[in-house]
């Protein structure tokens, strides 16, 4: 019998790095979007390509790829304000994505930026995220210096924090121009993340939820996808990111990229 009724583990230092960056998100004047994309067709595209190939396809990985494109029509959406004031427009989509990885202990949620996601395929992109789930923590770029990170008093890491983020080049090296961000892949039911992060654009992925819809005369069940689209306002205004919403929607629906990937 236990003499304790619970039990200790070390405090994760991925996750330090996340309170920190929140103090600094918390500053920043968002503007939130929620919307619901109809994903049928998407889902049983990836479907047949597990069928045909054996492998199933990343949803994640498709959504990075939508995400990447619809920046790619307005640089603005991923601009960052450097020290002198000045909007710094990237020609490449990094997209900085996490990935849960199980092992014999506590999951791990890996970091990695997908690099020139608006050039890449979805094969390609879910190859690099497939990769960094088969690697321990300590193997990634994030894990080897998260532990001396920790080490560093608080006000000395945040105080780097602000600074880098004035530096866009160097936020961009460390974790790119977009972040997407997941509190319910494939969950059941409706619902919707509003988060708070330091990048000017992030997508949020909630739930899925089946329901009926009219098409064509016809009752038919259609699943939706539950996405949260968050701007920095000091950058994006609405007139941009309602055009932005509105075209990752369409590729998402239309399943863009999942033809090539067949």
């Amino acid at each position: 019998m236990k003499d304790t009724p619970y039990s200790m583990e070390p405090f994760p230092p991925f996750r330090q790095l996340v309170i920190d960056g929140m103090e600094l998100a918390a500053r920043k004047h968002h503007i939130h979007g929620l919307v619901e994309v109809d994903i049928t067709e998407a889902r049983e595209r990836i479907r047949q390509i597990k069928d045909t190939t054996g492998e199933r396809l990343s949803f994640t990985g498709f959504i990075v790829y939508c995400l990447a494109r619809a920046v790619d029509e307005d640089k603005h959406l991923h601009a960052y304000r450097d020290w002198r004031n000045r909007l710094i427009l990237f020609d490449d989509v990094d997209v900085s994505v996490g990935a849960e990885r199980t092992g014999k202990d506590q999951p791990v949620v890996l970091q990695t930026v997908i690099r020139k996601a608006n050039r890449k395929s979805v094969t390609q992109i879910h190859t690099e995220i497939r990769e960094l789930q088969s690697k321990a923590l300590g193997e990634t770029p994030w894990g080897r210096w998260l532990g001396w990170y920790t080490l560093v008093p608080g006000f000395i890491r945040r105080l780097f924090l602000r600074l880098a983020l004035r530096a866009p080049t160097v936020v961009k090296k460390v974790n790119g121009t977009v972040l997407l961000t997941s509190v319910g892949m494939f969950g059941s039911g409706a619902g919707w993340g509003i988060p708070l992060m330091a990048h000017t654009l992030c997508v949020t992925v909630g739930g899925i939820e089946s329901r009926p819809v009219l098409l064509n005369g016809e009752l038919q069940n259609r699943e939706h996808l539950c996405l949260t689209v968050t701007f920095d306002h000091d950058i994006v205004d609405g007139a941009p990111a309602a055009r932005f919403i509105q075209r990752f929607v369409t590729l998402v629906q239309a399943g863009a990229g999942l033809i090539e990937s067949r």
